[in-house]
């Protein structure tokens, strides 16, 4: 299985980028403690806090799809703060495939690598 790259942006709803915040940090306390497969998760922020980037490593599908499990009922909450989309790098399974078919996610395969 292949390690997976993930890249959410949002831009935030008026408003909503304190509970957006507050949500994430809760996110994120999640994915320390009870995922065994993520690599990386960061949070970013522009200047004037209206746009935020999410960037995400994990182990493999099957680590992405934890996640997802892991983040439950908080996932629809950080959602309703503002308008996502995103992508998955990598080589995902047809599960994670089928998971993400109704999502705002774009997954791209490689061409080139080193």
């Amino acid at each position: 299985m292949s390690e997976l790259w993930g890249i959410a942006r949002v831009k935030f709803h008026e408003g909503k980028v304190e509970e957006f915040k507050r949500l994430s940090a809760q996110l994120m306390e999640i994915a320390r403690t009870k995922d065994t497969g993520t690599l990386q998760y960061d949070i970013y922020l522009n200047d004037d806090e209206s746009e935020g980037i999410v960037l995400e490593r994990y182990k493999n599908s099957e680590a992405l799809i934890e996640h997802g499990a892991n983040q439950g009922d908080l996932a629809a909450a950080v959602f309703a703060t503002g308008t996502f989309v995103g992508e998955v790098l990598g080589k995902p399974s047809a599960k994670l495939k089928a998971n993400l078919a109704d999502a705002p996610v774009r997954v791209f395969t490689p061409h080139l690598s080193m």
